[in-house]
């Protein structure tokens, strides 16, 4: 081609602005396909002469010039494989002239969930030797090798010890990242200080107060060291309701309503067990958050669970709050199945979504998934919360069985329906932080972070759910929120990758334990950097007062859908022609100039009306 062609003269200056780029995304599949959570294109160029911009902290760990990547889209693809301590590029080979773009994968070692050899000495057919990997992100790597050069072994072996630290006595990578790190810009550990967030909420006030009973995690190890509770309650009090409840996870302020005071308030299963043990502290206590809201003589119980679950949870020791034991209190079951249901719903999705799509069972084999019936309830969930806090000004407590999964979706997405401050880039880290890792949803647990047990019990697609109702709900209100899908995508893949401390260990306690604000960088270090990136178009910050409403989404089937652009977007037939958020930058740019033309002609109508 020639060195003067337009086109090939763009593509030098992207590969070179991608080289300049050390801090890539790299969640790519191939050449074609960027992840629309990609945030940086980073395909070609390094200062160590490979393909891709190493991270800070990242090292080689092996390479073979002789693998091939056994495509279920474009067939066997012959090519080199690099393998560092934090991710598998591979890079297909040009065999001929005119040969179409490279296949590339480039993937984060935290994605991986399982690494099996597949054929043996005896096996004779065509790519019948090699690896499968098996990924938390919806995909399956197939890798061929040859077996006279054993170069299998080898990949093997780095794969296991290097996507499952923790099982071989490593560390995960975002240590390394961090000791190495050159990252600039704003510390995201900052960003969510939990007094601060009160005060914004107007606590303290008349009727509740902020208390560092849990300051050293004796009262409550699984839960934050600032809590917002009831004023009238003492801190003795507060540890005998502790006793009451499963996991000692009392009732504490999730979110208050300004205006009329009605609370959100979150918790465990009371103790109640097969004989219906009361306890005078909880009953009381409860009836502190109540009348902490004069608007209303009542308060809700949200109980996540169907009811059937709850009452079963009796023979292990919990339960829920009988009417006739707590007062002024009506209990609601939403009808949320357990981890367990949700992660083979998961499996369903991913047999529907990869490698191949069958369109004549397509509508049939999601609807079989229960996948969006599970999130219509959770988001169903979300909106009778709204409606008891925002309508009927009564506060509500939400709990499940421990407080730290269906709780969390419940709390979170309510509050972000109820205040546009979460709706905000701001807000909505301040929100993942609080109401998700402050308060104990065990992410180690769920998404089992550098441990090869990858059919632990454990696991659950909990997280991913709640940013899948996010997205629901962005469908329903696309000017509603300041950030766009491309977020939502980037924190999907950074809850797998163990770039980054913000979803590692399951506790704060375990947080500060292990010291991650200094010994990690926090992911929202790196969506700060570059907000540019993230931003709505449709989000009328412009406008004062536009977006500051309480929002409704319709909790129906009719509406919620598959979030095709996540679940499926490692399928080249299912993915759009050109990356949505290289439009958005083009209309933030248009947006930018317009506003620019307004403030002008503002400018000159005051300077002649003066």
């Amino acid at each position: 081609m020639d060195a003067k062609d337009p086109l090939l003269v763009v593509t030098v200056l992207q590969e070179k602005a991608a080289s300049k780029n050390a801090s890539t995304n790299s969640l790519d599949t191939d050449s074609k396909s960027s992840s629309t959570g990609s945030k940086h294109d980073a395909e070609l160029s390094s200062s160590r002469d490979t393909p891709f911009a190493y991270l800070d902290g990242e090292e080689d760990q092996d390479q073979k010039n002789d693998v091939t990547y056994v495509c279920p889209y474009r067939g066997p693809t012959y090519g080199a494989l690099t393998i560092t301590n934090y991710r598998l590029y591979f890079r297909s080979l040009p065999l001929r002239d005119h040969e179409p773009p490279p296949v590339i994968l480039d993937v984060p070692l935290g994605v991986i969930a399982r690494v099996e050899k597949i054929g043996g000495a005896t096996s004779r057919g065509e790519n019948s030797y090699g690896i499968e990997i098996f990924c938390k992100d919806m995909r399956n790597l197939r890798f061929a090798h040859k077996q006279q050069n054993h170069s299998r072994r080898t990949v093997f072996e780095k794969l296991q010890s290097y996507a499952f630290p923790l099982s071989y006595s490593g560390r995960l990578f975002a240590f390394a990242h961090a000791v190495n790190s050159t990252q600039a810009g704003e510390n995201g550990w900052a960003v969510y200080e939990p007094l601060a967030e009160l005060r914004r909420l107007g606590v303290p006030n008349d009727m509740w107060r902020a208390t560092k009973i849990n300051e050293n995690y004796a009262v409550c190890d699984s839960y934050p060291a600032v809590w917002a509770v009831p004023k009238v309650a003492s801190d003795d009090f507060l540890r005998r309701v502790a006793l009451f409840r499963s996991r000692c996870r009392l009732p504490v302020l999730s979110w208050i309503h300004q205006k009329s005071q009605a609370a959100i308030t979150r918790c465990s299963q009371p103790l109640v067990g097969v004989g219906g043990k009361r306890s005078a502290d909880d009953e009381l206590f409860l009836n502190y958050i109540m009348e902490a809201n004069a608007q209303s003589d009542k308060l809700a119980i949200m109980d996540a669970r169907p009811s059937a679950n709850a009452i079963a949870n009796k023979a292990k020791g919990g339960g829920y709050e009988s009417e006739e034991a707590y007062k002024s209190v009506e209990i609601h079951f939403l009808d949320i199945h357990n981890i367990h249901v949700m992660r083979e719903s998961l499996r369903k999705v991913k047999e529907v979504c990869y490698p191949t799509i069958d369109d004549s069972k397509w509508l049939s084999s999601i609807d079989n998934s229960l996948w969006l019936k599970h999130i219509k309830c959770i988001v169903a969930g979300a909106v009778r919360i709204v409606d008891k806090v925002e309508t009927m000004s009564t506060s509500v407590v939400v709990h499940c069985s421990d407080g730290w999964d269906r709780t969390a979706q419940l709390t979170a997405l309510a509050m972000l329906l109820l205040d546009p401050y979460y709706r905000t880039f701001r807000g909505f880290e301040v929100l993942i932080e609080k109401e998700w890792s402050s308060f104990g949803h065990k992410f180690q647990q769920r998404i089992g972070h550098g441990d090869n047990r990858h059919s632990d019990a454990d696991r659950s697609p909990v997280f991913l759910q709640f940013i899948d109702c996010v997205w629901q709900v962005s469908q329903q209100f696309p000017n509603a929120f300041e950030f766009n899908e491309h977020l939502l995508i980037t924190i999907i893949d950074h809850l797998y990758s163990c770039r980054f401390g913000t979803f590692l260990c399951n506790t704060e306690a375990e947080r500060v334990a292990e010291d991650m604000k200094h010994k990690t960088i926090s992911l929202w270090t790196f969506i700060n950097s570059s907000m540019d990136q993230y931003l709505n178009p449709l989000y009328p910050s412009f406008t004062q007062g536009a977006h500051q409403t309480v929002l409704r989404p319709i909790a129906s089937m009719r509406i919620i859908k598959l979030w095709k652009g996540l679940y499926c977007r490692w399928n080249p037939s299912m993915r759009p022609q050109n990356k949505i958020y290289n439009r958005t930058r083009e209309l933030l740019v248009l947006q930018e100039q317009l506003v620019k033309q307004v403030s002008e002609k503002r400018m000159k109508a005051n300077i002649r009306q003066a």
